[in-house]
């Protein structure tokens, strides 16, 4: 009989583990959306520009703000979208095309001062990079999303190792809601982003960088 009621309370502990594991799962569950590169890939020099053109007009006619995403490329349509991957840290940022340059021989694309500095551009003042363009869908768990340009996120990191992209984020929905890894492949690499959040502008993005920035993580802002 005691054995009985040993082999019962044993079975509802167990059952009552696994239980919660199961509600500690669902909490933590990652979503994923994915977004791939077309055939248009191109290594070359980058560059950059800064504080002499800001305020001016662009060739979309936008006017130019350094503290924007976005890059002037001599023949990709304006408004496209496009990865530049640094290939000396292997360091990304997703921008628009809203300008026309370089016009020095041998460079393929100006970056905008923040999207140099998010690739460790500034300094040096070019890298070799690799200018892959974007389609223009989202894809996600869910389904067919709406495409680029439709807001912005907060970008917490950018990964090759898809192990920390989940630590990442199993840190960071402890503390936040809406945050998930966005998945970007190139015909050489995949990119897990980790980021918070949907944004219709810019800024009412700004109050969730900042937040993170004063948890201690490196941010910026990100097409969505």
């Amino acid at each position: 009989m005691k054995w009985l009621e040993v082999n019962r309370y044993l079975l509802f502990a167990m059952c009552g583990i696994l239980l919660i594991s199961s509600c500690t799962l669902k909490r933590t569950e990652i979503r994923y959306e994915e977004r791939s590169g077309v055939g248009i890939v191109q290594y070359g020099i980058a560059s950059w520009y800064g504080k002499k053109f800001h305020g001016n007009p662009t060739a979309s006619g936008e006017i130019y703000d350094m503290y924007q995403l976005t890059a002037a490329h001599k023949t990709l349509s304006l408004g496209s979208y496009v990865m530049v991957t640094n290939l000396e840290n292997n360091r990304s940022v997703e921008v628009k095309i809203n300008d026309r340059g370089p016009f020095v021989k041998g460079r393929i694309i100006d970056l905008s001062y923040a999207a140099a500095r998010s690739i460790d551009i500034v300094e040096k003042g070019t890298a070799r990079v690799r200018v892959v363009v974007l389609k223009r869908k989202t894809l996600t768990l869910k389904g067919e999303g709406t495409g680029f340009g439709t807001g912005f996120t907060v970008q917490v990191g950018s990964f090759t190792d898809k192990g920390n992209a989940v630590k990442l984020t199993r840190t960071l929905v402890e503390e936040l809601q809406n945050v998930y890894i966005s998945v970007f492949e190139t015909p050489e690499t995949r990119y897990y982003r980790v980021r918070v959040g949907y944004f219709p502008t810019r800024e009412m993005a700004y109050g969730m960088a900042t937040k993170l920035a004063n948890m201690g993580y490196s941010v910026m802002i990100a097409p969505r």
